[in-house]
């Protein structure tokens, strides 16, 4: 792509896509941003729909996701930057041109020193900018930073540091009444008792996990009449494609997706969910696993 080619001009493609590959396993998200939304494949008709359209629906979707997870300031690309609220492509490049000549930021209001960064920008942006072993640990949390003096205060008033202990202490206690006397928001209160329950913590970490049979490695370790687990990788008119660890998806046809009749797949599957699956035929020459979740649910 355009955007690995200029973070590693020198570097052959090849090289280039082992690079991707291991970054992927590394942060999946961090690598996967530099895809163009509407390349990473969402759905069978999606070339028939409008490209602006769609690019401008997939790319509100990608920041949404990045500004859920967070974002570490400090090896953080400028194309995982320019998904953060508040943060241009152009801005972006200009916080990662000041890491690299002023070294690792220390805390979010250094961010401010940045060319072109702005108060506006600042504010709607921080939030989402994490700093792992910062000067001030609240910047390694989702808290932003107008909340610091209210969290500080609630370590004054329960005679706690600012660390997870303060959140169970808090929590313990009527969060309405504690609410009121912080002039705080009792919703804006409990997402500040969570950020600070885990500090530095990954959302994603609280999904759920999908242990793939490790014994399937390859396409002919399968058998019919083995019940399995996989991921909905898609899903199409004609049934889903089911992830089960290997090269191959295996397919579930619209009438093996329940003991019912299905008009629309999306009313009984959607992507990413976790399926139990049985092995109906492999088809080793044309590499087609035949699939059913009929019985399984």
């Amino acid at each position: 792509s355009p955007k690995a080619a200029a973070e590693f001009p020198d570097l052959d493609v090849n090289v280039r896509s082992a690079v991707s590959i291991a970054r992927r396993v590394q942060d999946p998200l961090a690598e996967l941003v530099k895809i163009e939304p509407q390349a990473i494949g969402v759905g069978q008709y999606q070339h028939d729909m409008n490209q602006k359209r769609l690019a401008s629906a997939l790319g509100g979707v990608v920041e949404a996701c990045v500004n859920e997870v967070g974002v570490d300031l400090n090896t953080a690309s400028p194309a995982l930057l320019s998904y953060v609220a508040g943060i241009t492509a152009s801005l972006a490049q200009a916080i990662v041109d000041w890491r690299e000549k002023h070294g690792a930021f220390r805390s979010r209001q250094q961010l401010l020193a940045v060319p072109r960064l702005g108060p506006r920008a600042f504010e709607q942006a921080a939030g989402f900018l994490r700093i792992p072993g910062a000067e001030e640990p609240l910047d390694n949390t989702s808290v932003h930073p107008e909340s610091y003096a209210k969290v500080k205060a609630l370590a004054g008033l329960l005679k706690v540091p600012v660390s997870p202990e303060l959140a169970e202490r808090a929590r313990g206690l009527d969060l309405d009444q504690l609410s009121d006397q912080l002039e705080l928001g009792r919703y804006t209160l409990s997402d500040i008792l969570d950020a600070l329950a885990r500090p530095g913590r990954d959302p994603r970490d609280d999904l759920p996990q999908v242990e793939l049979d490790q014994e399937i490695l390859d396409i002919k370790d399968l058998k019919p009449g083995m019940v399995i687990r996989g991921v909905v990788r898609n899903v199409a008119d004609f049934g889903a494609f089911v992830d089960l660890g290997l090269h191959q998806d295996g397919l579930v046809h619209v009438s093996e997706l329940a003991d019912r009749f299905v008009r629309d797949p999306l009313t009984v599957v959607r992507i990413g969910q976790a399926v139990t699956v049985r092995v109906l035929s492999v088809d080793l020459q044309r590499k087609r696993i035949a699939l059913s979740m009929k019985g399984l649910a």
